[in-house]
């Protein structure tokens, strides 16, 4: 039987994180009251560094945004404004560590506090660490402009906190095409300074080893503890602030991405046996299943829409041990199969 399509979960973004957007297109000329006017978002809400605000009022700001600017490099560009503050705890938590490694390892922990937009996954390639970020955002400009902003922004940063400027990751990877005007491909080397890959099966950074342990200017244990102390009360009221269906989606989206989720899994991490979990998600009128559903439905579309991933890839990344058990469910969800759904997207883009 074919479901629904539910709207898309874009997450939220902090405060902090939205102004790097708003200082970038300020530079750009446009009005800052004119940008939150269009975008729904309440003046007096910026001036809490701790709000958070629903991922929809980003793309709303960015659709906005994108064609007044005249910058198809609007989102690369704005990792000239990134600064501690704009991770907002997350961003001394890095500062403080005593390398790079330890700095990007606490990244997943607390990147809630920054934005759920997106999770960030660290993997491991022959001689090389890859941080990978999946961006929740479909809408494919919008998209490829906070993928450019996340990737730019980590290694502006990087370089700040280790005081060194000739910091450069070993590759770039995309997965959206290259700008259509290739002289501006000059411009994604200044800032990254290594080659840079497009059309790439995820968006990530690799970074070499040797770059990975590289020592930081400010480490401080003792800040860094207190900081995380605050950061874990500051995840707690996240938790209390957002249902139990939200947290279970969110848990499950950074499960997939690296194996089968497991039920017994996520009622531990919610602190409730299994029994308890489905009880209280069907107080919230839902289910563990029926989450899983529809955010497989979400991530493949997204899959096959935006990526070149085979569909037995598509089906591993998304917990199937076969690929016909994902071709089943798919048609199942959506009505079509995933090779169909494919062509008829193809289709859209050329019509």
């Amino acid at each position: 039987m074919n479901q629904p399509v539910t709207p898309e979960n874009l997450g939220h973004i902090s405060v902090p994180a939205l102004q790097q957007y708003l200082r970038s297109a300020e530079a750009c000329g446009l009005s800052r009251e004119k940008m939150l006017a269009e975008a729904g978002i309440p003046a007096e809400v910026l001036l809490d560094n701790n709000s958070r605000l629903p991922g929809d009022v980003l793309q709303r700001l960015l659709s906005y945004v994108l064609p007044r600017c005249g910058n198809p490099l609007f989102g690369l560009q704005t990792s000239y404004y990134i600064q501690p503050g704009s991770y907002s705890v997350v961003g001394y938590i890095a500062m403080t560590s005593n390398t790079l490694a330890e700095a990007v390892s606490r990244v997943p922990q607390y990147e809630k506090l920054v934005g759920d937009m997106g999770t960030s996954v660290i993997e491991h390639e022959p001689g090389a660490i890859v941080v990978r970020w999946n961006c929740r955002f479909s809408d494919v400009q919008v998209r490829r402009h906070i993928i450019e902003n996340v990737l730019a922004s980590w290694t502006s940063y990087s370089r700040w906190m280790a005081d060194a400027q000739d910091l450069s990751p070993l590759a770039v990877r995309f997965e959206h095409e290259p700008p259509a005007d290739r002289t501006l491909l000059k411009q994604y080397q200044q800032i990254f300074r290594c080659p840079v890959y497009f059309n790439q099966p995820m968006s990530a950074i690799v970074i070499s080893p040797q770059i990975f342990e590289f020592p930081l200017r400010q480490p401080d244990v003792n800040l860094r503890e207190t900081l995380e102390q605050h950061a874990q009360v500051s995840l707690a009221a996240l938790k209390e602030k957002y249902s139990l269906s939200d947290q279970v989606r969110s848990l499950l989206r950074a499960m997939l991405a690296d194996s089968s989720p497991r039920k017994e899994f996520v009622a531990e991490q919610m602190g409730m046996n299994v029994r308890t979990l489905h009880r209280k998600l069907a107080d919230e009128e839902t289910s563990y299943q029926l989450i899983l559903d529809d955010l497989r439905a979400e991530l493949a579309r997204k899959y096959l829409q935006q990526s070149a991933l085979s569909v037995e890839e598509i089906a591993r990344r998304l917990g199937f041990t076969e690929s016909r058990s994902f071709i089943r469910y798919f048609k199942g969800y959506t009505g079509t199969t995933p090779g169909e759904f494919r062509q008829s997207t193809r289709e859209e883009k050329t019509a």
